[in-house]
Protein backbone atom coordinates (compact mmCIF):
# COMPACT_ATOMS: atom_id res chain seq x y z
CA UNK A 1 0.00 0.00 0.00
CA UNK A 2 1.25 3.33 -0.89
CA UNK A 3 0.60 6.46 -0.10
CA UNK A 4 0.65 10.00 -2.43
CA UNK A 5 4.31 11.22 -3.00
CA UNK A 6 5.94 13.81 -4.78
CA UNK A 7 9.15 13.26 -6.61
CA UNK A 8 10.32 16.53 -5.74
CA UNK A 9 10.07 15.83 -1.87
CA UNK A 10 13.53 15.04 -1.66
CA UNK A 11 15.97 16.49 -3.81
CA UNK A 12 19.65 15.39 -4.72
CA UNK A 13 21.88 17.42 -6.32
CA UNK A 14 25.50 16.16 -7.84
CA UNK A 15 28.72 18.17 -8.22
CA UNK A 16 31.99 17.85 -8.01
CA UNK A 17 33.03 15.91 -5.14
CA UNK A 18 29.91 16.51 -3.48
CA UNK A 19 26.32 15.15 -3.42
CA UNK A 20 23.83 17.26 -1.68
CA UNK A 21 20.01 15.97 -0.01
CA UNK A 22 18.14 18.23 0.46
CA UNK A 23 14.67 18.27 2.08
CA UNK A 24 11.92 19.82 0.21
CA UNK A 25 8.54 19.66 1.74
CA UNK A 26 8.21 23.43 3.38
CA UNK A 27 4.99 23.40 3.22
CA UNK A 28 4.44 20.45 5.85
CA UNK A 29 7.55 22.14 7.52
CA UNK A 30 9.52 18.39 5.75
CA UNK A 31 8.06 16.17 7.86
CA UNK A 32 9.45 12.49 6.39
CA UNK A 33 7.48 10.45 4.93
CA UNK A 34 8.21 6.79 4.21
CA UNK A 35 9.12 7.28 0.40
CA UNK A 36 11.48 10.05 1.70
CA UNK A 37 13.20 7.89 4.17
CA UNK A 38 13.21 5.10 1.39
CA UNK A 39 14.75 7.51 -1.67
CA UNK A 40 17.23 8.91 0.60
CA UNK A 41 18.30 5.50 1.75
CA UNK A 42 18.67 3.99 -1.60
CA UNK A 43 20.70 7.40 -2.45
CA UNK A 44 22.95 7.22 0.15
CA UNK A 45 24.06 3.87 -0.15
CA UNK A 46 25.01 4.21 -3.47
CA UNK A 47 26.81 7.59 -2.76
CA UNK A 48 28.97 5.57 0.10
CA UNK A 49 29.95 2.74 -2.25
CA UNK A 50 31.24 5.71 -5.11
CA UNK A 51 35.23 6.55 -4.65
CA UNK A 52 34.27 10.35 -6.54
CA UNK A 53 32.02 11.56 -3.58
CA UNK A 54 33.84 12.98 -1.07
CA UNK A 55 31.23 15.19 1.21
CA UNK A 56 27.90 14.77 1.77
CA UNK A 57 25.48 17.46 2.58
CA UNK A 58 22.09 17.47 4.27
CA UNK A 59 20.17 20.82 3.68
CA UNK A 60 16.66 21.83 3.67
CA UNK A 61 14.64 24.03 1.68
CA UNK A 62 12.01 26.49 3.27
CA UNK A 63 12.42 27.66 7.24
CA UNK A 64 12.37 24.93 9.18
CA UNK A 65 15.37 21.83 8.18
CA UNK A 66 12.96 19.13 9.61
CA UNK A 67 10.49 19.27 12.81
CA UNK A 68 9.84 14.89 12.38
CA UNK A 69 8.33 12.22 11.10
CA UNK A 70 5.05 12.63 9.11
CA UNK A 71 2.73 11.10 11.97
CA UNK A 72 -0.37 12.22 9.72
CA UNK A 73 1.30 9.73 6.83
CA UNK A 74 1.76 7.16 9.79
CA UNK A 75 -1.87 7.25 11.61
CA UNK A 76 -3.23 6.85 7.83
CA UNK A 77 -1.20 4.11 7.08
CA UNK A 78 -2.62 2.28 10.03
CA UNK A 79 -6.13 3.58 9.29
CA UNK A 80 -6.03 2.04 6.48
CA UNK A 81 -4.87 -1.62 7.55
CA UNK A 82 -2.86 -3.10 10.08
CA UNK A 83 -1.29 -1.86 12.64
CA UNK A 84 1.73 -3.19 11.71
CA UNK A 85 2.13 -0.89 8.62
CA UNK A 86 2.73 2.00 11.07
CA UNK A 87 6.39 -0.31 11.63
CA UNK A 88 7.67 -0.24 8.37
CA UNK A 89 7.79 3.13 8.70
CA UNK A 90 9.42 3.19 11.64
CA UNK A 91 11.89 0.49 10.60
CA UNK A 92 13.20 2.65 7.30
CA UNK A 93 13.60 5.41 9.48
CA UNK A 94 15.65 3.91 11.96
CA UNK A 95 17.51 1.94 9.30
CA UNK A 96 18.80 5.42 8.01
CA UNK A 97 19.79 6.71 10.91
CA UNK A 98 21.88 3.50 11.46
CA UNK A 99 23.16 4.05 8.07
CA UNK A 100 24.23 8.13 8.44
CA UNK A 101 25.72 7.17 12.39
CA UNK A 102 27.52 4.91 10.19
CA UNK A 103 28.62 6.50 7.39
CA UNK A 104 32.06 5.67 5.25
CA UNK A 105 32.19 9.43 3.97
CA UNK A 106 32.11 12.97 5.23
CA UNK A 107 29.10 14.51 6.49
CA UNK A 108 27.41 18.21 6.80
CA UNK A 109 24.13 18.97 8.25
CA UNK A 110 22.98 22.63 7.88
CA UNK A 111 20.61 23.15 10.95
CA UNK A 112 19.56 26.52 9.78
CA UNK A 113 15.92 26.51 10.54
CA UNK A 114 13.73 24.16 13.37
CA UNK A 115 15.52 20.49 13.59
CA UNK A 116 12.97 17.99 16.20
CA UNK A 117 12.82 14.33 16.18
CA UNK A 118 13.33 12.23 12.84
CA UNK A 119 15.24 15.44 11.88
CA UNK A 120 17.63 15.13 14.69
CA UNK A 121 18.12 11.72 13.84
CA UNK A 122 18.82 12.59 10.47
CA UNK A 123 21.85 14.68 11.41
CA UNK A 124 23.05 14.32 14.74
CA UNK A 125 26.09 11.60 14.03
CA UNK A 126 26.87 13.90 11.15
CA UNK A 127 30.77 14.84 10.47
CA UNK A 128 29.59 18.39 10.87
CA UNK A 129 26.39 20.01 12.10
CA UNK A 130 26.28 23.58 11.73
CA UNK A 131 24.13 25.88 13.60
CA UNK A 132 22.81 29.57 13.30
CA UNK A 133 20.75 31.99 15.16
CA UNK A 134 17.92 30.30 13.33
CA UNK A 135 18.48 27.24 14.56
CA UNK A 136 15.83 25.36 17.12
CA UNK A 137 16.30 21.70 18.63
CA UNK A 138 13.75 19.73 20.70
CA UNK A 139 12.38 15.98 21.09
CA UNK A 140 9.02 16.53 21.63
CA UNK A 141 7.21 13.08 20.91
CA UNK A 142 6.00 12.45 24.98
CA UNK A 143 4.02 16.09 24.33
CA UNK A 144 2.52 13.75 21.24
CA UNK A 145 1.73 10.35 22.75
CA UNK A 146 4.99 9.16 21.72
CA UNK A 147 8.82 9.27 23.71
CA UNK A 148 11.98 10.51 21.88
CA UNK A 149 13.51 7.76 19.48
CA UNK A 150 15.56 7.86 16.73
CA UNK A 151 18.33 6.87 18.86
CA UNK A 152 17.76 9.61 21.49
CA UNK A 153 18.32 7.29 24.83
CA UNK A 154 21.79 6.94 23.23
CA UNK A 155 22.57 10.57 22.19
CA UNK A 156 20.87 12.43 25.07
CA UNK A 157 22.26 10.40 27.43
CA UNK A 158 25.90 11.51 26.53
CA UNK A 159 24.84 14.60 27.48
CA UNK A 160 26.36 16.04 30.51
CA UNK A 161 24.49 14.74 33.57
CA UNK A 162 20.83 14.34 33.83
CA UNK A 163 20.42 16.56 30.70
CA UNK A 164 19.65 14.64 28.81
CA UNK A 165 16.76 13.67 31.06
CA UNK A 166 15.68 17.03 30.84
CA UNK A 167 15.38 17.53 27.25
CA UNK A 168 13.65 14.28 26.75
CA UNK A 169 11.28 14.33 28.84
CA UNK A 170 10.06 18.26 28.85
CA UNK A 171 10.50 18.17 25.07
CA UNK A 172 12.75 21.71 25.94
CA UNK A 173 14.00 23.47 23.08
CA UNK A 174 17.57 25.03 22.49
CA UNK A 175 18.94 27.33 20.41
CA UNK A 176 21.86 27.41 18.11
CA UNK A 177 24.25 28.34 20.59
CA UNK A 178 23.28 26.24 23.16
CA UNK A 179 23.24 23.04 20.64
CA UNK A 180 27.25 24.21 20.28
CA UNK A 181 27.59 23.97 23.99
CA UNK A 182 26.48 20.91 24.72
CA UNK A 183 28.15 19.54 21.07
CA UNK A 184 24.86 18.52 19.39
CA UNK A 185 26.36 21.56 16.86
CA UNK A 186 30.01 21.27 16.38
CA UNK A 187 30.08 25.09 14.52
CA UNK A 188 28.37 28.10 14.95
CA UNK A 189 27.81 29.97 11.48
CA UNK A 190 25.67 33.19 10.69
CA UNK A 191 22.68 32.08 8.48
CA UNK A 192 23.68 34.70 5.73
CA UNK A 193 27.23 32.94 5.79
CA UNK A 194 25.78 29.59 5.11
CA UNK A 195 25.43 30.17 1.07
CA UNK A 196 29.22 31.22 1.12
CA UNK A 197 30.85 28.49 3.48
CA UNK A 198 28.79 26.01 1.27
CA UNK A 199 30.55 27.15 -2.06
CA UNK A 200 34.27 27.35 -0.60
CA UNK A 201 33.86 23.83 0.46
CA UNK A 202 32.70 22.87 -2.97
CA UNK A 203 35.29 24.61 -4.61
CA UNK A 204 38.00 23.13 -2.41
CA UNK A 205 36.71 19.79 -2.71
CA UNK A 206 35.72 20.01 -6.29
CA UNK A 207 40.20 21.29 -6.72
CA UNK A 208 41.47 18.61 -4.22
CA UNK A 209 42.09 15.14 -5.20
CA UNK A 210 41.37 13.76 -1.65
CA UNK A 211 40.34 16.45 0.55
CA UNK A 212 40.35 15.40 4.34
CA UNK A 213 38.38 16.06 7.08
CA UNK A 214 40.76 18.44 8.43
CA UNK A 215 40.93 20.17 5.60
CA UNK A 216 36.99 20.41 5.53
CA UNK A 217 37.15 21.52 9.24
CA UNK A 218 39.77 24.41 8.21
CA UNK A 219 37.41 26.07 5.86
CA UNK A 220 34.39 25.87 8.00
CA UNK A 221 36.13 27.85 10.70
CA UNK A 222 36.75 30.91 8.60
CA UNK A 223 32.86 30.92 8.58
CA UNK A 224 32.48 30.06 12.23
CA UNK A 225 31.88 32.40 14.90
CA UNK A 226 32.38 31.98 18.73
CA UNK A 227 29.31 32.49 20.74
CA UNK A 228 28.34 32.38 24.47
CA UNK A 229 25.46 31.03 25.91
CA UNK A 230 22.98 33.37 27.92
CA UNK A 231 22.79 33.37 31.20
CA UNK A 232 19.40 32.76 31.57
CA UNK A 233 20.12 29.47 29.81
CA UNK A 234 19.41 25.85 31.62
CA UNK A 235 22.80 25.17 30.13
CA UNK A 236 23.80 27.92 33.37
CA UNK A 237 21.59 26.26 35.57
CA UNK A 238 23.32 22.56 34.98
CA UNK A 239 23.15 22.40 38.98
CA UNK A 240 19.76 22.58 39.34
CA UNK A 241 19.30 20.56 36.18
CA UNK A 242 20.83 17.23 37.69
CA UNK A 243 19.10 17.93 40.82
CA UNK A 244 15.83 17.32 39.23
CA UNK A 245 16.25 15.03 36.68
CA UNK A 246 18.65 12.94 38.81
CA UNK A 247 15.40 11.32 40.54
CA UNK A 248 15.07 7.45 39.91
CA UNK A 249 11.32 7.95 38.76
CA UNK A 250 9.45 10.67 36.76
CA UNK A 251 7.22 10.85 39.87
CA UNK A 252 10.44 11.84 41.73
CA UNK A 253 11.57 14.07 39.12
CA UNK A 254 8.17 16.01 38.68
CA UNK A 255 8.14 16.69 42.88
CA UNK A 256 12.02 17.52 42.82
CA UNK A 257 10.83 20.41 39.91
CA UNK A 258 7.40 21.58 42.04
CA UNK A 259 9.58 21.81 45.34
CA UNK A 260 12.51 23.78 43.15
CA UNK A 261 9.56 26.59 41.56
CA UNK A 262 8.94 27.09 45.62
CA UNK A 263 12.38 28.25 45.78
CA UNK A 264 13.32 29.66 42.17
CA UNK A 265 11.29 31.58 39.88
CA UNK A 266 12.56 30.88 36.86
CA UNK A 267 10.92 30.46 33.64
CA UNK A 268 12.42 26.52 32.62
CA UNK A 269 11.52 25.18 35.99
CA UNK A 270 7.82 26.15 35.21
CA UNK A 271 7.66 25.57 31.88
CA UNK A 272 9.49 21.83 32.65
CA UNK A 273 6.82 21.30 35.09
CA UNK A 274 4.10 22.33 32.77
CA UNK A 275 5.18 19.86 30.13
CA UNK A 276 5.48 16.78 31.78
CA UNK A 277 2.35 17.11 33.23
CA UNK A 278 0.62 17.92 29.73
CA UNK A 279 2.78 14.58 28.27
CA UNK A 280 2.05 11.10 27.17
CA UNK A 281 2.59 9.33 30.81
CA UNK A 282 3.61 5.94 29.35
CA UNK A 283 5.85 8.03 26.98
CA UNK A 284 7.72 9.76 30.18
CA UNK A 285 8.17 6.54 31.72
CA UNK A 286 9.45 4.48 28.64
CA UNK A 287 12.16 7.35 27.70
CA UNK A 288 13.50 7.58 31.08
CA UNK A 289 13.77 3.94 31.09
CA UNK A 290 15.49 4.02 27.90
CA UNK A 291 17.75 6.67 28.64
CA UNK A 292 19.05 5.62 31.92
CA UNK A 293 20.00 1.82 30.21
CA UNK A 294 21.05 3.63 26.95
CA UNK A 295 24.20 4.83 28.33
CA UNK A 296 25.75 1.49 28.77
CA UNK A 297 24.16 0.46 25.22
CA UNK A 298 25.35 0.94 21.56
CA UNK A 299 23.85 2.99 19.11
CA UNK A 300 22.40 -0.13 17.68
CA UNK A 301 20.68 -1.34 20.60
CA UNK A 302 19.37 1.98 22.00
CA UNK A 303 17.50 1.65 18.58
CA UNK A 304 16.40 -1.73 18.04
CA UNK A 305 14.70 -1.11 22.21
CA UNK A 306 13.14 2.06 20.79
CA UNK A 307 11.86 0.43 18.01
CA UNK A 308 10.07 -2.12 20.33
CA UNK A 309 8.64 0.70 22.35
CA UNK A 310 7.12 2.25 19.36
CA UNK A 311 5.76 -1.15 17.88
CA UNK A 312 4.00 -1.37 21.35
CA UNK A 313 2.36 1.87 21.10
CA UNK A 314 1.40 1.26 17.36
CA UNK A 315 -0.29 -2.00 18.73
CA UNK A 316 -1.99 -0.51 21.67
CA UNK A 317 -0.41 -3.47 23.61
CA UNK A 318 -0.87 -0.94 26.97
CA UNK A 319 -2.80 2.15 25.70
CA UNK A 320 -3.98 4.11 22.58
CA UNK A 321 -1.83 6.55 23.52
CA UNK A 322 0.11 7.25 20.03
CA UNK A 323 -3.39 7.55 18.57
CA UNK A 324 -5.24 9.97 20.40
CA UNK A 325 -1.64 12.17 20.89
CA UNK A 326 -1.50 12.25 16.79
CA UNK A 327 -5.21 12.73 17.31
CA UNK A 328 -5.18 15.54 19.44
CA UNK A 329 -1.95 17.41 18.43
CA UNK A 330 -2.13 16.65 14.14
CA UNK A 331 -5.64 15.55 13.37
CA UNK A 332 -8.42 17.38 15.18
CA UNK A 333 -5.83 19.86 16.53
CA UNK A 334 -7.84 20.85 19.85
CA UNK A 335 -4.51 20.29 21.19
CA UNK A 336 -6.06 18.32 24.69
CA UNK A 337 -5.60 14.44 24.44
CA UNK A 338 -7.05 12.25 26.75
CA UNK A 339 -4.46 10.11 27.73
CA UNK A 340 -4.64 6.30 29.72
CA UNK A 341 -3.44 5.98 31.75
CA UNK A 342 -3.89 9.82 32.66
CA UNK A 343 -1.23 10.09 35.61
CA UNK A 344 2.25 8.70 36.33
CA UNK A 345 1.28 6.61 39.15
CA UNK A 346 -1.07 5.18 36.90
CA UNK A 347 1.83 3.54 34.84
CA UNK A 348 3.23 0.64 36.73
CA UNK A 349 6.48 -0.73 35.81
CA UNK A 350 5.08 -3.99 34.30
CA UNK A 351 3.61 -1.76 31.37
CA UNK A 352 7.07 0.07 30.95
CA UNK A 353 8.82 -3.55 31.07
CA UNK A 354 5.90 -4.81 28.53
CA UNK A 355 7.07 -2.31 26.13
CA UNK A 356 10.88 -3.16 26.18
CA UNK A 357 10.00 -6.83 25.06
CA UNK A 358 9.11 -8.26 21.95
CA UNK A 359 7.75 -11.34 23.35
CA UNK A 360 4.52 -10.88 22.62
CA UNK A 361 5.06 -9.75 19.09
CA UNK A 362 6.60 -13.29 17.98
CA UNK A 363 4.40 -14.93 19.80
CA UNK A 364 1.08 -13.65 18.79
CA UNK A 365 1.98 -11.25 15.89
CA UNK A 366 3.44 -12.69 12.58
CA UNK A 367 2.55 -9.45 10.79
CA UNK A 368 5.23 -7.68 13.30
CA UNK A 369 8.69 -7.14 12.07
CA UNK A 370 11.72 -6.85 14.41
CA UNK A 371 14.72 -4.42 13.57
CA UNK A 372 17.43 -6.03 12.09
CA UNK A 373 20.66 -3.32 11.62
CA UNK A 374 23.25 -4.71 9.97
CA UNK A 375 26.84 -4.92 11.07
CA UNK A 376 29.13 -1.92 9.74
CA UNK A 377 32.57 -0.93 10.24
CA UNK A 378 32.79 2.99 10.13
CA UNK A 379 36.28 3.74 9.31
CA UNK A 380 35.78 7.46 10.27
CA UNK A 381 35.49 8.82 13.62
CA UNK A 382 32.59 10.59 13.56
CA UNK A 383 30.83 9.18 16.70
CA UNK A 384 28.99 11.82 18.93
CA UNK A 385 29.81 10.66 22.38
CA UNK A 386 33.78 11.26 21.46
CA UNK A 387 32.45 14.96 20.24
CA UNK A 388 31.04 16.23 24.23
Amino acid sequence: MALPFESNEVIFEEIVGVRKVILNRPKKLNTLNYEMLRKMYEKLKGYENDPTVKLIILKANGKVFCVGGDLTSAYTYVALGHWSFGTHYYRKQFCLDDLLATYKKASLAILDGHVMGGGVGLTIHSTFRIVTEKTVFAMPEALIGLFPDVGASYFLSRLPGFFGEYIGLTGARLNGVEMLAFGLGTHFVPSNKIQSMTNALEKMISSSDSPSVATMSLVINKFAQEVKVKPDSAYSRLDMVNQCFSGESCEEILSSLEHLALQVQEKWVHEAITSMKSANPLGLKIFLKNIREGRSKTLKQCLVTEYIGVSHLLGRTISNNFYEGSRAMLIDKDKKPQWVPSKLEDVSDEMVVKCTSSTSFKDNDGDWLPLELPTRSNTMDVDLASKL
